[in-house]
């Protein structure tokens, strides 16, 4: 078992960034690929980036060359930096495992961070 903890949301303009954090505790990050999700009022959670335990990594189509993702497995902790913010990735965004075949089962979500994009 274990737990997830996400931070580092706010308020900023469009155009500007952020950088969130999501600091793990128990096995989560053993030889997990985790993954960024975020919910916008009234749709369904979507996965934004993911990283292998190895550091290979993927972006939905809307954040490609807009956001990183990173992790620091010592500390297990990832990362999301969040360049040129649009007002659409207004959400609470997740940090979770990636579903695969050796990961059946995300953990528990955590209360997740506010990101507000608006002018």
């Amino acid at each position: 078992q274990g737990s997830l903890v996400e931070s580092g949301g706010g308020l900023v303009q469009p155009g500007g960034s952020l950088k969130l954090s999501c600091a793990a505790s128990g096995s989560i990050f053993a030889a997990n690929t985790m993954g960024w999700y975020r919910q916008a009022p009234g749709k369904q959670r979507d996965v934004v980036a993911t990283i292998t335990s190895g550091g290979s990594t993927n972006y939905a189509d809307p954040v490609k060359g807009r956001f990183t993702i990173s992790r620091d497995s010592a500390k297990k902790t990832m990362y999301l930096q969040m360049n040129n913010l649009k007002p659409e990735d207004t959400a609470v965004y997740y940090c979770n495992v990636v579903i695969t075949p050796t990961q059946r089962y995300y953990y528990a979500w955590g209360q997740g961070t506010q990101v507000a994009v608006s002018s």
